[in-house]
């Protein structure tokens, strides 16, 4: 756990920096998009109300903190039961990329996403935020290098 809290306020305050800096700094719920190295980094405004890619946008914003809170909890506890030092840095990770995530649906009701990269003649056509890359990193890193100190 001596892992987990720091990487995951890391995080959180990290995505939250960088949605306050998009929408307050650069006024891109205004402006709409930013090229800022096109294709490959564009700043593109998207309020996505589901997950991933807008799935399940008819869906509850507080079912969907629920879920992501009660995902949060799951992997605390399962860091509880004694993770390896990498394990317990990506389940921080993915804790605060998804509790950055709920804060937006709190504040705003919705994810703020605004980065899209697109490369090589294929035209993306998503955003993303930064909590979205701590989340998919968490749990990346969790599949290929945690590992559970009590399991033989």
């Amino acid at each position: 756990m001596r892992r987990l809290i720091p990487y995951a306020l890391l995080a959180l305050v990290l995505d939250q920096a960088s949605k306050l800096w998009v929408l307050k700094g650069l006024e891109l719920d205004t402006v709409g998009r930013i090229e800022v190295w096109p294709p490959f980094l564009v700043f593109h405004m998207a309020w996505n109300y589901g997950i991933n890619f807008g799935l399940f946008e008819g869906g509850s914003r507080w079912l969907l903190i629920g879920v992501a809170l009660a995902i949060c909890v799951w992997v605390v506890l399962w860091v509880w039961r004694g993770m390896n030092a990498w394990g317990q840095v990506f389940a921080g990770l993915l804790i605060g990329g998804a509790l950055g995530n709920v804060v937006d649906r709190v504040a705003y009701g919705a994810v703020v996403d605004f980065l899209n990269m697109s490369c090589c003649g294929i035209a993306n056509p998503f955003s993303f935020n930064i909590a979205d890359a701590f989340i998919f990193i968490g749990a990346f890193g969790l599949i290929l290098f945690a590992k559970d100190k009590n399991a033989t």
